[in-house]
């Protein structure tokens, strides 16, 4: 696991629009997503709320691996790669809960722990 660099950090608090989250399923076929309600947890892993994941929730439940794509407001791309944990119960899903919008089924916290970072072509970490 890798640690996310400080500047990744900065651009993340100023990101604009949401993020991407994209698995694979056994196949090899992607699967794209934009979620909203995201976290970085400590500093070497995200936290993603699934509210209504479906293939998503599949390709993870088999075993995917995940990247999170976002943009910073000055415009600068960033890609966080890394190995996934589903997580239904315990601290980090009640964590979850705790920031998770009321109305929204908040039915997992994804972890997604950081193992690569890059900024367009450039690997940061």
């Amino acid at each position: 696991m890798s640690s996310i660099p400080e500047s990744v950090l900065t651009a993340w608090e100023e990101r604009k629009g949401p993020t991407v989250f994209t698995t694979v399923d056994k196949a090899g076929i992607p699967n794209a997503v934009y979620v909203t309600c995201v976290r970085q947890h400590g500093n070497d892993s995200f936290v993603i709320a699934d509210n209504y994941f479906g293939k998503t929730r599949e390709n993870i439940k088999s075993g995917s691996r995940g990247t999170l794509l976002f943009i910073s407001n000055a415009g600068k791309s960033f890609q966080i790669k890394g190995s996934i944990e589903y997580q239904t119960e315990g601290a980090l899903f009640d964590e979850m809960k705790s920031w998770n919008p009321s109305r929204l089924p908040g039915i997992a916290a994804t972890l997604l722990k950081v193992e690569q970072v890059f900024s367009g072509s450039e690997q940061l970490a």
